[in-house]
């Protein structure tokens, strides 16, 4: 091995410069630094215009922006509603919150998003909403989503939480369905310390969610509430951070996708391994480097793991399946147990130099021949 690194090379980390720390400062000094602000107001604007959208609004986190687009869709308890069986908790969490029942089902096994086929055997009376999952970048098959849930009448909410900028034949999620749901915590492609944001065309979704939001107060009598709220609010200061990273959102996601290219460029000799697929007419944005060891199963690649991190590598393996988890029902989903078992995330930020991957590739080629 011709490349040696001194200390770990992190899974992820954010790039903070100096317009972020100049536009959080000017919130601090302003004195607005709890949830009213300009910043809120300049992020929200320009994230609706990226998503195409009439409307965006922040939250204080990815999860709790997809509990209250759900509980301002009207979806209750003993309603049904589809997500993907791999996925981040938080997706399935959120319908839990409404006291809904999650009804994980399997994916598509070259874009690991969700499957259009397997949503519809799934739909039953009861069934009165889909999330799909625009996984580790990739977007999931929005085209044929929108007609199964125009078909049944569905709502659809996309989770975007890991795919700001993702396309589909050239439109940007996020605007591809009755909502759509994005994070900002410190490992996305953009963050705002912790937030999240709700976009969507549909003026009465948006005016619900707004009052919500801020514990159902009444717009014409401050204090008084007329049903259950929450407090979902960002802060000026996340937001101003927000918009700093919003004014560099292609600087980071032309990054995303370098980084991956020489992953791609290390690791094309090597077999029995498969890296992010693209889907013809897709944008992925590659938030994490995706790494299919072949043949693996999930004690091998836990070995393979502490292997790299031994080598200074940091890693993560890929979500477990939702329905293996003891709050969800079991589910179907052999697709999916078979991904996640053999799959590991690889170190993909901003800051990241090309002679670290140069260095990552040469121990996986040195791991994947043991």
């Amino acid at each position: 091995m011709t490349i040696s690194v001194n200390k770990m090379i992190p899974i992820s980390q954010p790039s903070i410069t100096q317009k972020e720390i100049d536009y959080v400062t000017d919130a601090i000094k302003s004195g607005w630094v709890s949830s009213l602000g300009k910043y809120i107001n300049e992020f929200e604007a320009k994230f609706a215009d990226y998503c195409n959208t009439k409307y965006a609004l922040t939250t204080s986190n990815g999860t709790t922006a997809l509990h209250l687009t759900l509980v301002a869709l009207g979806i209750t308890s003993n309603d049904e509603v589809i997500i993907p069986d791999l996925t981040f908790v938080a997706t399935g969490n959120a319908v839990k919150y409404i006291g809904a029942n999650v009804v994980a089902v399997d994916i598509d096994e070259d874009t690991l998003c969700i499957s259009p086929e397997a949503i519809k055997k799934a739909i039953t009376s009861k069934t009165k909403a889909i999330i799909p999952v625009h996984l580790y970048g990739h977007p999931a098959n929005m085209e044929k989503i929108n007609i199964i849930a125009k078909e049944y009448n569905l709502f659809v909410v996309e989770d975007a939480a890991e795919a700001h900028g993702a396309e589909v034949n050239g439109k940007r999620v996020g605007g591809l369905s009755d909502a759509g749901i994005f994070s900002f915590y410190g490992n996305k492609i953009m963050t705002s310390g912790e937030g999240g944001m709700i976009t969507t065309n549909d003026d009465e979704l948006y005016n619900k969610m707004k009052y919500l939001r801020d514990h159902a107060m009444s717009n014409d009598k401050r204090y008084w509430h007329t049903e259950v709220g929450f407090n979902y609010r960002m802060t000026n200061l996340q937001a101003a951070l927000g918009v700093a990273q919003f004014e560099r959102i292609e600087e980071l996601l032309a990054k995303k996708k370098e980084v991956f290219n020489w992953y791609q460029d290390g690791l094309k000799d090597i077999k029995n391994i498969r890296l992010n697929f693209q889907k013809n007419g897709y944008k992925n944005v590659y938030w994490m480097v995706c790494l299919e060891l072949i043949g693996y199963d999930e004690i091998k690649r836990n070995e393979f793991i502490e292997k790299l991190k031994k080598k200074n590598i940091d890693s993560r393996p890929f979500f477990y399946p939702v329905s293996d988890m003891p709050m969800f029902d079991d589910s179907n989903t052999p697709i999916t147990h078979k991904i996640y078992q053999r799959c590991i995330n690889l170190p993909s930020y901003f800051d990241i130099k090309r002679k670290e991957i140069e260095y990552i590739c040469e121990v996986l080629k040195e791991l994947i021949k043991c």
